[in-house]
């Protein structure tokens, strides 16, 4: 690419494309803060290894899950480089128990959760990772007393949604409810540049991504679903595998190749693993926008109103015949599913 062509990120937000964005200098202020995030955990990926930040950091979070070194420092970048702004009103974190406040001085109009850093697990062996964020305005009146109310939204009023992946090249994804943009991390400027202008992925695909290991635990729909598109029914090709366990690198490949990604609930997780406000939402918006769809088996995954703000919820997302397929596996597996369910619960 010309140098003469680059569009940074704060060009685009700022230019003719948004004229009609209400708010277009908050939004892109909003936006240098999580840019600014997604650079300082990129650079302390990238110099882990040097710095002795791979590992462990001898703590469990709120999921009681081990926390890596570099979950913490994600963690602490986000947090920082959002109130920085001075556009948010509170936050929420994969990382911490309750809503994160902002100080009056600094606070905003904008409700932001995320997840500082998706797939940590996969760190240590140098396997893609991410970060994943979800904007609303917000609902109180009142200047300062965040409630409930403004962070347990249904992912439809989203104002704007994206995530960052750090792999071969980092790359910055988002939407803002007009279709799927991506930038590139430019190391020699330090900027991120559009390289990927209204991102749509294929009607169908040939590529599933789920779990296997866990399919003895899955609703008979799922495993009835999964069979036929493995073993080629109808004389079609057989789908292929592919799942990295970072949820953004399987998303990402689903939106540039086609296909399905799966995390469904089982008897062993009813409501599967993912996050709905920072995880399923963020890229369930992105997905639509990009001529996607995305359930949790019987409705859209954006209609759904969380009632907690860690709360769990299964998620297909993918190639809109491809999730079509999927439904009718679900509808017509519906009464082995609800069987399954109760005798779960009885047990």
């Amino acid at each position: 690419m010309s140098s003469n062509n680059l569009i940074t990120l704060h060009r685009w937000l700022l230019s003719d494309t948004h004229k009609n964005m209400e708010n277009k200098l908050e939004m892109a202020n909003l936006f240098s803060g999580i840019a600014l995030a997604c650079k300082i955990t990129n650079n302390a990926i990238k110099r882990a290894g040097f710095e002795s930040n791979f590992g462990l950091a001898g703590i469990t979070n709120v999921h009681s899950e081990d926390v890596k070194k570099l979950d913490v420092i994600a963690n602490d970048a986000f947090k920082m480089a959002l109130k920085s702004t001075r556009e948010v009103f509170c936050m929420v974190s994969e990382e911490e128990d309750s809503i994160i406040p902002v100080p009056q001085s600094q606070a905003g109009n904008y409700v932001v959760a995320f997840d500082p850093l998706d797939g940590s697990s996969n760190l240590d062996c140098n396997v893609s990772v991410g970060s994943i964020f979800s904007i609303w305005p917000k609902l109180s009146k009142d200047g300062h007393n965040y409630s409930n109310d403004d962070v347990l939204r249904k992912g439809r009023d989203m104002t704007a949604a994206g995530y960052a992946l750090y792999g071969s090249a980092t790359m910055l994804v988002l939407t803002f409810g007009q279709g799927v943009y991506g930038f590139t991390l430019d190391n020699h400027i330090g900027e991120f540049v559009l390289t990927h202008v209204e991102m749509r992925i294929r009607t169908k695909g040939s590529i599933y991504s789920i779990n296997e290991g866990n399919s003895v635990y899955w609703d008979k729909g799922t495993q009835e679903y999964v069979k036929a598109i493995k073993s080629g029914a109808d004389g079609r090709a057989p789908y292929s595998s592919r799942y990295i366990g970072s949820m953004v690198s399987d998303i990402h490949r689903t939106l540039l190749y086609g296909g399905i990604f799966m995390y469904p609930g089982d008897t062993k997780s009813p409501n599967g693993k993912l996050r709905y406000l920072y995880e399923v939402a963020p890229l369930s918006f992105i997905m639509e926008q990009a001529a996607g769809k995305s359930t949790n088996g019987s409705s859209p995954c954006l209609d759904m109103i969380p009632k907690s703000i860690h709360e769990r919820v299964p998620v297909f997302m993918g190639s809109p015949a491809c999730i079509d397929e999927l439904l009718t596996f679900q509808k017509k597996f519906a009464h082995n599913n609800n069987n399954n369910s109760t005798n779960e619960k009885d047990n």
